[in-house]
């Protein structure tokens, strides 16, 4: 690994995708259901690759190639090797819902005073964690490091290549339990978290009005937050206005349940010894742009756009919020949750009809939703651009959420995109 991790700092950075070559990287061959990366081996070097990893032997002799039996595994236990010299803080971020949000916040923060590394968008799985960790550098104060996982022993396994010494998981609900099998499961793969901290006598940030993240916790090094949620809403409209300490922040987030990420960086923030005014700042600066808690005026519309994910935790939070907001005409437009397995009809049963106790206009993409509700429903996409360019919303307050998979971003009726 020393020869090769020499070639690593001898290069510009990591690269997977040939489509996307930086000149001087190393090159790393990984291979999937579609496609083979080992087949563009000795092109990338041609197009400017100053070394690869890969599986083809036929570059065996070549001394810019490190022919391996498993690239994938070798990039892992690089970016472990490479994690090992590295002396500073590593905060691994993981949950059900909010997880991207948080590690943003948190970077937002840490970044007004340290220099910070953090997951790009969220390339937070078996190959995102290595990738993100090889573009640590020594100069580097602190990283931040978002885990995913849709199956069980997922986080034990990023954990195991991340190695944190600081971590934070957001909340544990159902989300991908088809991959899971229970919701035991779930618990049990988010919170190998905790236990990888507790192993490292690193530190945790717990939420402490969550009986879950709470349950059978007796370690001593834990920086409990999140008493003082209700009391830290100011305002939500549609933004929330929140208070740090003493301090109020106008965000650019809306939904009262982003108190939970705001007030999980703040803790960190202080942790760090970084003052409640510069946190309230870097709190109130921040912009998402990923889809999620996003507010924009389109037309005589207020759109809320929250479709990046969506499960049953997240749907239902999202319409409450919709549902406290001021506005007289409230309506959601709801893409399928993906990967619900057996209670996914139980799951759009249960959202539909918290869309009518609400008293919200609601409309309904996918097939998921067509086996619950009769009304205001449409198959996909295409069908819904349709009905809304031949009946366009007006001085609504309108919520889209679903699924990544359902392409609500394509909702070009209502979006204007």
């Amino acid at each position: 690994m020393e020869n090769l991790y020499e070639k690593y700092q001898q290069s510009s950075c990591v690269c997977t995708d040939s489509r996307n070559l930086t000149p001087g990287c190393l090159f790393v061959c990984l291979k999937g259901a579609n496609f083979d990366g080992n087949k563009f081996a000795a092109e990338v070097l041609e197009q400017g690759a100053k070394y690869v990893i890969t599986e083809n032997r036929e570059l065996s002799g070549n001394p810019r190639a490190t022919v391996v039996d498993d690239a994938l595994a070798t990039l892992q236990q690089l970016a472990n090797y490479h994690r090992r010299q590295l002396k500073m803080p590593i905060i691994g971020i993981t949950g059900t819902n909010g997880k991207t949000t948080t590690k943003e916040l948190i970077n937002a923060v840490l970044s007004s005073s340290y220099k910070t590394t953090c997951t790009k968008g969220n390339l937070n799985n078996h190959i995102g964690v290595p990738l993100t960790l090889l573009t640590i550098k020594p100069t580097d104060e602190m990283a931040i490091v978002e885990m995913g996982a849709n199956h069980p022993g997922e986080i034990d396994a990023l954990c195991r290549i991340a190695e944190p010494t600081f971590g934070l998981i957001t909340n544990i609900g159902v989300a991908h339990i088809e991959g899971f099998g229970s919701k035991e499961n779930i618990i049990k793969t988010k919170k190998a978290l905790y236990q990888h901290v507790i192993a490292n006598n690193g530190t945790l940030f717990v939420n402490e009005t969550d009986a879950i993240l709470r349950e059978n916790l007796t370690y001593d090094k834990v920086v409990f937050y999140g008493k003082e949620a209700e009391s830290s809403i100011v305002s939500m409209n549609p933004y929330l206005t929140i208070r740090i300490g003493e301090e109020t922040v106008e965000t650019h987030l809306t939904g009262s349940y982003n108190i939970w990420n705001f007030l999980g960086a703040a803790a960190i923030g202080r942790y760090f010894h970084i003052a409640d005014s510069v946190i309230a700042k870097a709190l109130g600066d921040y912009v998402p742009s990923n889809h999620r808690s996003q507010v924009n005026r389109i037309g005589s519309n207020v759109i809320i756009s929250d479709y990046y994910n969506a499960n049953l935790t997240s749907m239902t939070a999202a319409l409450k919020n919709l549902a406290q907001l001021d506005h007289p005409r409230k309506v959601a437009v709801l893409g399928d949750m993906r990967e619900l397995g057996d209670l996914s009809v139980e799951a759009h049963t249960e959202i539909s009809q918290l869309v009518e106790n609400l008293h919200i206009e609601g409309y309904f993409v996918g097939t998921e939703f067509a086996k619950v509700v009769k009304k205001n429903n449409f198959t996909d996409v295409e069908e819904a651009n349709a009905y809304f360019t031949a009946h366009p919303l007006e001085n609504a307050m309108v919520l889209i959420k679903g699924s990544n998979s359902m392409h609500l971003n394509k909702l070009t009726a209502i979006l204007g995109e």
